[in-house]
């Protein structure tokens, strides 16, 4: 799993890469404060090699919880920024800081 930021000096947005590397897996979304948790508009396009990818724009200087959707499962970013507690679900989120 991995996560790239490409900030854009002409826009107050920067383009956020997601990319996770399970083959076996048919669905990846990314779901967090930035999409409502929805899976369908976080949806992760399945490369040829096996890897999930997608880029969304997203506000700078701003922090967002998240977390990865693969095949109903959720799961942390492992080079996640940090990680908060939520009382909701009962376990920690992944927060990437923009």
């Amino acid at each position: 799993m991995a996560i790239k930021k490409q900030f854009i000096k002409t826009k107050p947005v920067c383009k956020v890469t997601f990319s996770v590397a399970v083959k076996e897996a048919d669905e990846v979304a990314v779901v967090g404060d930035f999409n409502n948790w929805n899976p369908k508009e976080g949806a992760l396009n399945k490369l040829k090699n096996g890897t999930f990818k997608g880029v969304f724009d997203l506000d700078k200087d701003t922090s967002y919880e998240f977390k990865y959707l693969i095949d109903g499962a959720f799961v942390n970013e492992t080079e996640a920024d940090s990680f908060k507690w939520n009382e909701f679900a009962g376990a920690e989120n992944s927060v990437l800081e923009i």
